[in-house]
């Protein structure tokens, strides 16, 4: 028999539905496949009651998701929040007046943008994403939405990499992670 509490999708262990793969995509990166998550219907549906569930007291405009994983995470939690959804992609992706943001990634550098009008002055917006490693990406993404005048209202992902301290780029941002990993 199991308590009720153990039942709730929070209290679930996600990582089982995670898989890693070795040097991928380079050397000495440890990927974290979420493939097996998205095949699994009732673990996929299981974290996104989760993460909603984190934020349904939350007064959220908009949920902004970078490319291109968070956007499978990113859409859905606008719909369960009742909230829009404001894509943040790679350059040349987006077909309007955008604004970008250059950040480094624990093996590289990298560029996202934003469409200008896709947030509005005081806009509340949720980051969301699939993955927290060092920071690099949320952190632009943050910068974004504030230059478009939005207030970042958290920060949201399946996974973080607790090693490589990701959440400490994202200062007076709360932080919100689904499944917590030291490898």
């Amino acid at each position: 028999m199991t308590n009720g509490a153990d039942e709730s999708p929070m209290n679930r262990d996600y990582s089982r539905l995670i898989r890693n793969v070795p040097d991928f995509p380079r050397p000495g990166i440890l990927f974290k496949d979420i493939t097996p998550l998205l095949r699994d219907p009732r673990g996929l549906s299981d974290v996104l009651d989760a993460l909603a569930a984190h934020h349904e007291r939350d007064r959220i405009d908009a949920v902004a998701a970078v490319e291109s994983r968070g956007f499978i995470f990113g859409c859905a939690l606008a719909v369960k929040l009742g909230a829009g959804f404001v894509p943040i992609r790679k350059p040349g992706k987006l077909p309007h007046e955008t604004v970008s943001e250059s950040y480094a990634l624990e093996y590289g550098s990298d560029t996202i943008e934003i469409h200008r009008d896709a947030v509005n002055p005081g806009d509340r917006v949720l980051l969301v994403d699939d993955l927290l490693a060092t920071g690099g990406t949320a952190q632009a993404a943050a910068r974004l939405v504030r230059r478009l005048g939005g207030v970042v209202t958290g920060a949201t992902f399946l996974i973080e990499l607790d090693f490589l301290k990701g959440r400490q780029r994202l200062e007076g941002i709360p932080v919100f992670s689904l499944i917590h990993t030291e490898s």
